[in-house]
């Protein structure tokens, strides 16, 4: 591993570079120290976490094996608290996803298995709560918003709201372990109480679409790429904090001016120690770099700003040396 570490105090001589340089003796020997493989013999970046951050790290996967051999990515929707708890802090992934910040517990966790995360920020989201087409409602207050999502709440639409019809309100939603089930609940429902447990839940984004689509009198939030790759088929809500406030629709550039109330960070969580491999450090570069292009606008959120992007390619670079 010494010459992983000699490699980034310079980094103009990779090891992969350093592999073809000194041929097979010397490619046996390092291989030896790579725990990291597929079954092909590829070095094997491992990322999960967050179904929101998925699309972004299922798309730079995809580009970046692409322009790199030998490197397999692999991408799994596991939902953020999922991920933390199940693979990134017991040390079987390199990268999670997320879509709120690290937890103190999960930071106590990791730290509990000798996982030490290093946190980028790599877009914003503009978190989307959607009903079926013909719903006649189109703008909801976050009081409106608890009402219809706490436990104990209101059962039926006309319950929030007397000109809403009279007809029960049919939930999806994220489970407990998404991270965009703990921003909705802690900066949306807030002081009204805990989040409603009946509802149909699912880390599978796509799910939660087509049962929102089908079903009358539905309503349900995900992250608005899912939106923005469906909105012929359901109906985003206006948004609007206290009812003195203008109403807003979910959109990249709403989310970017921090017009749209509903908007937050997305980041991307790296255990330090896998940045001595190459395969980690190199994705992880190519991820940063790419974080401030169209590659995150075309997915459905918004880019970081280029300084953002320095700064986190600077962390990098401190991180791994």
């Amino acid at each position: 591993m010494t010459d992983t570490q000699m490699d980034r105090s310079g980094r103009s001589f990779s090891r992969r570079k350093f592999l073809a340089a000194t041929g097979a003796v010397g490619a046996a020997a390092i291989a030896g120290c790579t725990e990291n493989t597929d079954n092909g013999g590829n070095e094997r970046v491992v990322v999960t976490g967050s179904s929101t951050v998925f699309p972004v790290s299922d798309r730079l996967a995809e580009e970046f094996m692409d322009q790199t051999d030998g490197i397999s990515v692999t991408t799994d929707s596991t939902g953020t608290g999922g991920g933390f708890n199940n693979n990134f802090c017991p040390g079987d992934s390199d990268i999670n996803g997320a879509s709120r910040p690290i937890k103190d517990a999960e930071v106590q966790e990791c730290s509990d298995s000798g996982v030490d995360p290093i946190e980028f920020q790599i877009g914003k989201d503009a978190v989307t709560m959607a009903v079926h087409n013909d719903s006649p409602i189109d703008c909801v207050t976050y009081d409106e918003l608890a009402q219809l999502w706490s436990e104990g709440g209101a059962e039926t639409w006309s319950d929030v709201n007397s000109d809403w019809p009279d007809e029960e309100i049919v939930r999806f939603g994220p489970p407990s372990t998404s991270g965009t089930f703990d921003w909705f609940n802690t900066n949306v429902i807030g002081d009204a109480g805990g989040h409603v447990t009946q509802y149909e839940k699912t880390e599978n984004d796509n799910e939660l679409v087509q049962g929102i689509s089908s079903t009358q009198n539905a309503i349900g939030y995900f992250g608005y790429a899912y939106y923005r790759e469906n909105q012929d088929a359901l109906k985003a809500l206006e948004i609007r904090e206290t009812e003195d406030d203008e109403c807003t629709a979910p959109s990249i550039n709403a989310a970017q001016s921090g017009a749209y109330p509903m908007a937050r960070p997305l980041y991307i969580y790296v255990n330090k120690e896998a940045l001595q491999q190459d395969a980690v450090y190199d994705f992880v570069e190519f991820y940063i770099k790419q974080s401030s292009t169209d590659v995150i606008s075309d997915v459905g959120y918004v880019p970081v700003s280029e300084e953002q992007a320095q700064s986190n390619l600077d962390k990098l670079e401190n991180e791994a040396n």
